[in-house]
């Protein structure tokens, strides 16, 4: 049977009870559940969910793992419940499952999404292993305000590398074929703005303008969804007073009106009954009735549709019509990923316990964990260090610690794996007992006689590396932070190496941009080395000894100061612009510090040295019609084979909004040999130069446009070109 027809079928037979067991999802009793990463809100023993999958009340369990009791579970529900409908098993499955992968945050630094496909596709074939037919990711939020704790599960604060990511994340997790064992369902989120939260307070609200909305913050879905995305979630905020999870505009106007999503949406954790406490809905009748009848298909956790909507239903507040289609969305997935023919896919006993993929795994998450290495700083080429002759110290809370490896919402990663950083180090070294260790402080508090300690092996070595920077608990879901500094013991400890004169190399660890002071951003040379999972400590040494030559590059922009935040390259110009000819005086500016970042987007080093020629037009002029070819040959001047990211920006000079003064349109990272040159291409249309106007229209505007082919959003050198109009 055609498996629309099917649904159809399935939805002319079912109760009113059973149309609404396939709007909720439940924690998963049945199997080991993550409670630590989900407050334990409205649960249920075992028991009673293998009583609720036999009465049809149940459509989908999350954050549960495991084969065999998974394969219960779905026997349940289709061979007890009275229409044997399968069940749908999620997870936050978001960086890796037992191989752990670099935060988000970090692969984006990559700038080659080509990577993140590659690590989500080896996500899928755990996930799906281990009794998984959905990962609640990838999320696609775009983070401008670097105090938000979830930057990190972000691809950064640019929309046009975000919607790169997205692109990839999807096809990896999902593979060419949804009905595969190893297909892994997507959901973008959180839908939307959430990135965009009042102060970086996480939960908060989102106040913009349409257009800000639909020019920055929805694009990466909209690329996600052209990608195959068939979920997406909401996202707990509001945006200019109305809730996500109640937002009709957002989830029917827009995503099934405007985009024709054929798919579902799933709300975060509770984020239906949180319209309570956010003002909006007066009890959980209200909430069940103001979500549904937004578009919001299924209620995550909260319950309040399965106690709610029978009777919303029987008032006649909520249409039939509006239940069905909610339940036709949510059936129409189920069987777009094959469950109904094969119910028991990805339930693989068998296939769970196969660990041949080990060595695969992880060899890519070294590679993904090297690639996303972002070098700040280099002064003198203090690296790459030596792997004999030299005393190295490692020195900081980070050396041997082996708790803060792999990042918020690493629920599943196999601990044992993980690789610490003086593991990595001493294997990398002919001699390890040239690597000595000193911890010096603890995260956030002095050690009694540590910076003692410290100061003697600093002295003593010929380098000292600082592994310092923030706990995996820094980041993440609820941890909003005022300063987006190095906590306090650290930069103490930080000081007093720097205060010997052995030269430092300091290594981040980092879920955010961080305002760097004093003896840290003083440092002879900074790697950027954010949360990179499994295989840091190898990863690390690849490029401390200059086995692998950084090549990642900054999605987000380190400010100067944690007072600057929200901060992101593609601001708009001011009508009093500070530039560098000019008095600083009534110019925009901070009174202490310019407008400007300290290290900016799209910013890193390698251990060669490139050259850009001047961007070359195949044209002054692109038709409305037409295509504009942008060429710049790129030069190895110095240094060992390396790759270089040249980045291709915009600015509309004069339009009926004011324009950011630069946004991302192409990026290229290319190889290049001792002595070697090569050439870039990049395309532009007028659809790359469009925008929303006053009218809430998507559209360019004919004039003159500025263009750079640039190591950076703060480099390059601006050619200029001319839109005509039609």
């Amino acid at each position: 049977m055609d498996p629309f027809e099917r649904v159809e079928a399935l939805i002319a037979q079912m109760t009113l009870e059973e149309k609404i067991g396939q709007l909720g999802a439940f924690a998963d009793a049945l199997r080991p559940f993550a409670f630590e990463v989900n407050p334990e809100t409205f649960a249920r023993d075992a028991e009673d969910v293998r009583q609720q999958i036999r009465a049809g009340r149940v459509g989908t369990l999350f954050n549960g793992v495991g084969a065999v009791e998974g394969l219960e579970a779905q026997r349940i529900a289709v061979e007890e419940s009275r229409l044997g409908i399968p069940l749908l098993l999620g997870a936050d499955v978001i960086h890796g499952m037992r191989t752990v992968f670099p935060i988000p945050l970090g692969e984006a630094a990559s700038f080659e999404p080509e990577l993140a496909e590659r690590t989500a596709r080896a996500t899928a074939v755990e996930a799906t292993a281990a009794g998984l037919h959905w990962t609640f990711a990838p999320m696609v939020d775009v983070a401008r305000d670097q105090r938000w704790g979830r930057v990190a599960e972000t691809s950064g604060e640019d929309t046009f590398l975000a919607c790169a990511f997205a692109v990839a994340r999807v096809r990896g997790f999902q593979g060419p074929d949804l009905t595969a064992a190893d297909s892994l369902l997507a959901s973008l989120k959180h839908f939307a703005a959430y990135g965009a939260v009042a102060a970086g307070l996480d939960y908060s609200s989102a106040d913009m303008s349409p257009q800000m909305l639909r020019d920055v913050h929805l694009p990466p879905f909209k690329a996600g969804i052209d990608a195959g995305a068939l979920t997406l979630m909401s996202s707990f905020n509001d945006i200019n007073g109305v809730p996500s999870s109640a937002n009709r505009e957002l989830l029917t106007g827009i995503l099934r009106g405007e985009w024709q999503f054929g798919g579902f949406v799933i709300s975060d954790y509770t984020s239906d009954f949180e319209l309570i406490a956010q003002g909006y809905a007066e009890d959980e009748r209200d909430a069940a009735q103001l979500a549904l009848n937004a578009g919001l298909d299924i209620s995550l956790q909260s319950g309040v549709y399965a106690n709610h909507l029978a009777g919303l239903v029987e008032s006649g507040a909520v249409a039939m019509t509006t239940l069905d289609e909610a339940v036709r969305r949510v059936l129409r997935v189920k069987a777009a990923i094959g469950l109904f023919d094969t119910p028991y896919r990805s339930l693989d006993p068998q296939r769970e316990a196969d660990t041949s993929y080990l060595p695969a795994h992880d060899a890519l998450a070294r590679e993904a964990a090297r690639r996303s290495i972002v070098l700040l700083k280099n002064e003198n080429d203090l690296l790459p260090l030596k792997k004999s002759g030299q005393r190295i110290a490692l020195i900081g809370p980070f050396g041997e610690d082996r708790d803060n490896i792999g990042g918020c919402w690493n629920i599943f990663g196999d601990r044992n794996r993980d690789i610490d950083l003086a593991s990595g180090l001493r294997a990398a070294l002919h001699d390890p007992h040239s690597l000595r260790v000193v911890r010096g402080c603890d995260f956030e508090a002095p050690l009694e006689g540590g910076i003692e300690a410290a100061v003697a092996a600093a002295r003593s070595a010929d380098v000292a590396l600082l592994a310092i920077g923030e706990p995996e608990n820094f980041s993440g879901e609820a941890q909003s932070r005022l300063q987006i500094v190095v906590p306090p013991a650290q930069q103490a400890l930080a000081e007093a190496v720097a205060a010997t004169g052995t030269p430092v190399v300091v290594l981040l660890r980092n879920g955010r941009a961080l305002a760097l002071s004093g003896a840290v951003r003083d440092a002879d040379a900074i790697l950027v080395t954010w949360f990179l999972g499994t295989q840091t400590g190898h990863a690390v040494a690849d490029v401390l000894f200059g086995d692998y030559n950084p090549s990642a590059r900054l999605p987000v922009s380190f400010p100067q100061d944690s007072g600057q935040q929200p901060y992101f390259y593609n601001h708009t110009r001011s009508g009093r612009p500070e530039l560098p000819e000019q008095s600083w005086a009534f110019k925009n500016r901070w009174r202490e510090i310019p407008h400007a970042p300290l290290y900016p987007f799209g910013h890193g080093l390698s251990y060669t040295r490139f050259g850009y020629s001047a961007p070359a037009l195949d044209s002054a002029v692109l038709a409305w019609d037409g295509t504009l070819t942008v060429r710049c040959t790129i030069s190895h001047q110095a240094g060992p084979a390396g790759e270089e990211v040249a980045q291709l920006y915009i600015h509309d000079r004069v339009a009926s909004r004011v324009r950011p003064v630069r946004e991302l349109k192409g990026f290229r990272k290319i190889r290049l040999q001792p002595g070697q040159s090569a050439e870039v291409a990049f395309q532009l249309t007028r659809h790359d130069l469009a925008f929303h106007g006053a009218d809430n229209r998507l559209s360019a505007e004919p004039g003159r446009f500025d263009l750079w082919v640039a190591p950076s959003a703060l480099a390059g050198e601006a050619v200029a070109f001319e839109l005509l109009g039609p």
